[in-house]
């Protein structure tokens, strides 16, 4: 499949080299910026155009891999070219594509990317929509191209999806920063975390996470809660939550 990809950042940059990599020829990369459109063009040895007006109708598949609020703008200058558009967005709906064209479908793949850490794209878990059966049918096979986990995801249960992957990942991190932090107002490494981190994140591979919680919030333990508070008394953003979160797991674990 000739396919043609909207955008140069994270996703389009994993999205197009995978879709390389099983053999189907990337006909153009398009990006506002022509230095960052070149560097994606380059690897996947297609065209790089920084103006949709040199989009070549020589396609059969424009992925649309930008900023959620640039999708729509985007489809309604792709429609008139009559191939399937689909976009890679976790939180804008089919129906956002399919106020401009009926040869829409969405190919979110589920996964944080950055250009400069290789991913094995095959494990990546790949939710399709379309919208009819025929293009839902086509992404799927496209979809197996790339990767070994290929979900019919419809646009509310995505919605979802999304929300979950900001708790499960965006959230995380940002808390990983927030150890970083605490850790090197004391000259201490944040290496001492990364094993412990792995571990956690390796336990959830095979169990729920209500069943391996730890920690003095799921012991109850009100004295170390008091003492982690206290050394948090010069940042009551931090201590907003911290107990938010151990609220959150001792009722978790009441329930349970």
């Amino acid at each position: 499949m000739r396919i043609t990809i909207i955008g140069s950042g994270n996703v389009a940059t994993h999205l197009a080299t995978a879709f390389k990599n099983a053999g189907h020829p990337i006909v153009q990369v398009y990006s506002r910026d022509m230095q960052n459109a070149s560097l994606l063009a380059y690897h996947v040895k297609a065209e790089a155009i920084d103006d949709l007006k040199q989009i070549n109708p020589a396609t059969d598949l424009f992925v649309i891999a930008v900023k959620d609020d640039a999708i729509e703008p985007i489809a309604a200058e792709l429609a008139k070219y009559n191939k399937l558009i689909v976009h890679t967005s976790g939180a804008t709906s089919l129906q956002t594509l399919q106020k401009h064209t009926q040869n829409a479908g969405v190919f979110y793949p589920l996964q944080t990317f950055s250009k400069t850490r290789e991913l094995n794209f095959i494990t990546v878990p790949l939710c399709i929509e379309g919208s009819d059966e025929t293009i839902t049918s086509l992404l799927n096979e496209l979809a197996y191209t790339v990767s070994q986990n290929v979900y019919r995801v419809n646009s509310d249960q995505r919605k979802t999806l999304h929300l979950a992957a900001v708790f499960a990942c965006n959230f995380p991190n940002y808390l990983y920063y927030v150890s970083q932090q605490l850790l090197t107002k004391k000259q201490l490494p944040f290496d001492l975390l990364r094993p412990l981190i792995l571990e956690t994140a390796e336990k959830v591979q095979e169990l729920f996470p209500a069943s391996v919680q730890t920690g003095p919030a799921v012991r109850n333990d009100e004295k170390t809660m008091a003492s982690h508070l206290e050394q948090l008394q010069e940042n009551p953003d931090l201590q907003a939550i911290y107990e938010l979160l151990s609220q959150g797991i001792i009722k978790m674990e009441n329930r349970s």
